[in-house]
């Protein structure tokens, strides 16, 4: 198999299979509020705007979502802090699969299958998640808004063997820890005819995630992803995902274990053009998100790796420096990126030997101009600059270099042939950092190295301080945000509150004035809520009102907006709604009610709901005067009990079956 590899390409283990297996009692399915939320983006008509306030009802998962969305890197947001602006960043695919996944993780923490390591599955899934995000901005051809949720699904299929067939996989496991070297997708072919890959991509194709992220799954147990491209988007994203089962190996393995995988984790990051340095980075950022989201998700985690201490297996060891070699700094600790641009015999061979025996890492470039090329791309700490350079001259390589926000952040040090004050003057005019004349003695060149070095430490520190308070105003936004939606929700219901009624009733009549459109409200009483309390007490009364709020919602469109308003009674605001088609939808809603066993035993009560209902026209002067239309109408329809009563268009109107 060649190029691109889509989920359509699944018949080598016959989707008859897949199907059969997808339509077992027992599949893993989001459940709850996950369920709902999935089936609600599921509905072409749904905008991000319906989504967002859907995810509201569940905090904990609007925690998530909104750091999930600030761990997706570009240039063309900044920090999220609303729930809207997260959805927009991530898009509904993706919030449908992080649901999915947080679902599954939230529900099947444990079960039966005896030798699947539930705590330890959820806990690499995790890492799996964080590295996939980290590094997708960097590998082309993957999509970094789906690769947390596609780094959590990535081994989802294990999860469903594990639950369906929970006997059979725990012996299949017991065969594979007695032999280790059999591969994990024979012994699931062997056993159920299909492999877990061939699941989870089919859970992430339901999911709506990236042909290219389900190809690299689908595809994994190829050998070396030799089914793929060099330098495809497959072929990067199933390196990224073997990469993620290293960091996370790593991480769920005892200490003692550690060194012995590392080996494989620098191959890997080869392969993604991620450098030693580069990639420990990484993975320490890596290992401190899986505790700082283990605790926020209740997955248990272990001490984080020490990848720096690992940086030794990266390469062979260099060999010892000759005698005569200077010393430009004095630890390992002290390596920096630098790029030489000049001439060679003048300036590169004086220079680079120098430097790269005391330890640095130095580039070189001929001229001016690729100097500038490679400095966009390396980002190196500090630049040698030769004021001769050819093609482009170290002055305006320095002028031209100023003018891009990655080259303000790099020491640049001017070259120059003599010691001209007029040339110095020039050099800082043009913004270098020093000025050095060649041929410079080797304790001047480290002693202004040193001076680079410490500025060039200052500008990270600084970069990593602006982070932090980014990530620090992110998570306080999210707490303000909760604190708000705690105040603007009826804790026992779910339901926004009055308060919240209020302030959105005035919004939507300040949009349905300037768009001439309908906008209609409803006033909706629980009939005979207090003899429930009375006869029954108040945990009955207080399921009677959950009841009665779940109800509603199941019928409602999904712009109409439910708030409790106080005791026993709601208040729906309904944008974009006819007197017609309000009454209708308040009829659905009231014999939705009426089917309900509100109390059980032998004092059987059903539900029943009175309501009112009002449409804004030209002699309604205000979202108050249109409540007050609405209560009247309740009013009316009190009188005989559950009913639907308005009174613009009659005196009494009753939807209710004779």
């Amino acid at each position: 198999m060649t190029g691109e590899k889509t989920h359509s390409e699944l018949d080598f283990i016959g989707r008859t299979r897949l199907e059969e297996i997808k339509a077992m009692e027992a599949y893993p399915l989001p459940r709850g509020a996950a369920l709902a939320l999935v089936r609600l983006s599921q509905r072409e008509s749904t905008s991000l705007a319906v989504l967002a306030h859907a995810i509201k009802a569940d905090p904990a998962f609007s925690v998530q979502v909104i750091k999930v969305a600030n761990g997706v890197g570009g240039a063309d947001h900044g920090p999220v802090i609303s729930l809207r602006d997260a959805v927009n960043v991530l898009g509904v695919p993706a919030v449908r699969a992080l649901a999915t996944g947080l679902s599954l993780l939230a529900n099947y923490r444990s079960g039966p299958c005896r030798n699947f390591d539930y705590p330890r599955y959820w806990s690499q899934a995790l890492v799996r998640a964080l590295t996939l995000q980290l590094l997708a901005p960097a590998c082309d051809g993957c999509p970094p808004a789906e690769a947390f949720s596609a780094g959590l699904l990535a081994r989802s299929g294990e999860l469903v063997l594990a639950t369906l067939f929970p006997q059979q996989y725990s012996d299949l496991l017991q065969r594979r820890y007695a032999a280790p070297d059999a591969r994990l997708a024979d012994l699931e072919t062997e056993a159920f005819a299909i492999t877990h890959a061939t699941i989870a991509a089919s859970v992430m194709q339901d999911c709506g995630l990236p042909v290219v992220y389900i190809a690299a799954v689908d595809g994994f147990d190829l050998p070396e992803s030799q089914a793929y491209p060099e330098g495809s988007g497959s072929y990067n994203a199933n390196n990224m995902l073997a990469l993620a089962d290293v960091v996370a190996d790593i991480c769920v393995a005892p200490p003692s274990e550690w060194r012995a995988l590392m080996p494989r984790l620098f191959q890997l990051g080869a392969r993604l053009s991620l450098k030693g340095e580069a990639l420990i980075a990484q993975c320490d950022r890596i290992a401190h998100e899986w505790r700082e989201w283990g605790a926020l998700l209740g997955v248990e985690t272990g001490p984080a790796p020490h990848f720096e201490e690992s940086s030794e297996l990266r390469q062979p060891a260099p060999a010892p420096l000759a005698p005569a070699a200077p010393a430009i700094a004095g630890t390992s600790t002290d390596r920096m990126c630098i790029l030489v641009v000049g001439d060679q015999a003048r300036v590169r061979n004086p220079l680079c030997g120098v430097l790269t025996a005391a330890g640095h890492q130095v580039f070189e470039a001929a001229d001016g101009r690729q100097g500038l090329a490679m400095a966009v791309e390396l980002q190196p700490q500090i630049m040698l600059v030769d004021a001769q350079a050819a093609e482009l001259d170290g002055l305006e390589l320095t002028r031209t270099l100023r003018q891009f926000k990655a080259g303000r952040s790099i020491y640049v040090m001017v070259l120059a042939a003599r010691d001209d004050d007029a040339e110095l003057v020039r050099a800082f005019d043009a913004g270098a950092d020093d000025f050095l004349c060649l041929p410079a003695p080797p304790p001047v060149l480290a002693a202004r190295l040193r001076a680079g070095q410490r500025v060039a430490w200052l500008q990270e520190e600084l970069a990593r301080d602006q982070e932090e308070i980014r990530r620090i105003s992110a998570e306080l936004s999210v707490s303000n945000q909760q604190l708000q939606d705690v105040g603007m929700t009826d804790l026992l219901t779910g339901c926004p509150n009055r308060r919240y009624a209020m302030d959105r009733i005035q919004q939507e009549w300040a949009m349905a004035t300037r768009s001439q459109r309908p906008l209609s409200c409803m006033v909706i009483d629980i009939d005979n809520l207090k003899q429930v309390n009375d006869a029954h007490g108040h945990v009955a009364g207080d399921m009677v009102l959950k009841l009665v709020a779940s109800a509603f919602k199941d019928e409602m469109r999904a712009q109409d907006v439910l708030a409790r308003s106080g005791g026993d009674e709601f208040l729906v605001i309904c944008p974009d709604t006819t007197l017609q088609a309000a009454m209708a939808c308040a009829e659905r809603m009231r014999a939705a009610v009426e089917s309900l066993p509100i109390v059980g035993g032998a004092q059987a009560v059903r539900g029943s709901v009175s309501i009112g209902v009002a449409v804004r026209d030209a002699s309604v002067a205000d979202p108050d005067a249109l409540i007050r239309l609405a209560d009247q109408g309740a009013y009316l329809a009190k009188r005989s009990r559950n009913t639907v009563a308005t009174v613009q268009s009659y005196p009494v109107l009753s939807l209710r079956p004779v």
